[in-house]
């Protein structure tokens, strides 16, 4: 006895499909409640690492573990010979190492080190795609049908992408990174005006700042952190200061920084100071965001013109042209 098949659509068993939909939509539901339950302070193991660098640092502690102390310093030894390398070969200029130690600095590297490694990039990657392109189009001949011009364009793009991309990878990161952090700058600023008014001193101030954003902006708070842990060992506090300006691309954060500074220098109210600065802030992102929605009329004129105008015409004058071909064929 053959049992009855159950409904299908298109082919496909509405009971099975719906089974596998119900218990896709369940796993999701937990994974959802888990993940929820589990979240993570972002910040935590980096502010654990800060301080444990603090203490070291305040106590004049040289660690004896060479791998730790490697570790602290460089990222391996891979720096020290891509330096060498490049140092024999003169191509290594002072300048422009500051110039990628600050883009990485912006990007969110803390390593220095690092800046010879991007310069070694930018110096071999040009070669290795141009000469990988060079043995695939013009050795190995896989694009017959490609002109002279085109194998020369494929193979000037090869290069010109071997040696503009770390860069520009670099400036990607630099550029979002920005962009998250003045999404949190007026929030912060009015944090740091309720801490100073509370009494807490400055470094207090942007540790608790840190540890109050650090969930909803993970960078800022990290810049925050990490200078609250300098302005608590380092011997001028207008270093730390200008540390927090170096590594960040932000004028509003230059615009901090210089009243952080003239605040230590010459005893002004931080809290006043701090109030007109969150107000110019909150000002001029809503002058942005009102920038960007004077632009949208302009921008949606292209979307509208391609695809809304003419399914607009197709619904209100579809109906029309089919009875009048109706009518047509009826009359024929």
């Amino acid at each position: 006895m053959n049992t009855p098949a159950g409904p299908t659509l298109l082919g496909f068993d509405v009971i099975m499909v719906g089974s596998i939909l119900a218990g896709i939509a369940a796993f999701a539901v937990i994974f959802a409640i888990y993940t929820a339950v589990t979240i993570r302070d972002p910040m935590a193991r980096r502010v654990k690492a800060l301080n444990e660098r603090r203490d070291e640092l305040k106590a004049g502690i040289v660690t004896n573990n060479a791998k730790k102390r490697q570790k602290l310093v460089r990222n391996s030894d891979t720096t020290d010979k891509v330096k060498d390398t490049l140092d024999s070969m003169k191509v290594l200029q002072q300048s422009q190492i500051e110039d990628i130690q600050q883009k990485l600095a912006h990007a969110g590297f803390r390593n220095k080190e690092l800046a010879v490694l991007i310069i070694g990039l930018r110096l071999a990657l040009p070669l290795i795609l141009g000469g990988l392109v060079f043995l695939y189009v013009y050795l190995m001949n896989s694009f017959p049908e490609w002109g002279a011009m085109k194998k020369l364009f494929a193979l000037t793009a090869a290069v010109g992408l071997g040696y503009k991309g770390p860069e520009i990878y670099l400036k990607n990161l630099a550029s979002k990174r920005t962009d998250a952090l003045r999404k949190g700058l007026p929030d912060a600023l009015d944090l740091l005006v309720i801490c100073a008014e509370a009494g807490l001193t400055v470094d207090a101030a942007f540790n608790r700042v840190a540890k109050e954003l650090g969930r909803a902006y993970p960078e800022l708070g990290d810049e925050f952190a990490l200078t609250a842990i300098e302005l608590s060992f380092l011997n001028e506090r207008r270093k730390a200061f200008n540390n927090l300006a170096y590594r960040v691309d932000l004028e509003d954060i230059k615009g901090v920084v210089t009243t952080m500074v003239q605040t230590e220098k010459y005893g002004t109210p931080l809290a006043s100071a701090l109030r007109v600065l969150s107000a110019e802030f909150r000002n001029s992102r809503m002058m942005r965001a009102e920038e960007k929605a004077a632009r949208l009329p302009a921008i949606m004129t292209v979307p509208l013109i391609l695809f809304i105008l003419p399914v607009l015409f197709i619904v209100i004058l579809g109906p029309a042209a089919c009875s009048i071909s109706d009518a047509f064929s009826g009359g024929i």
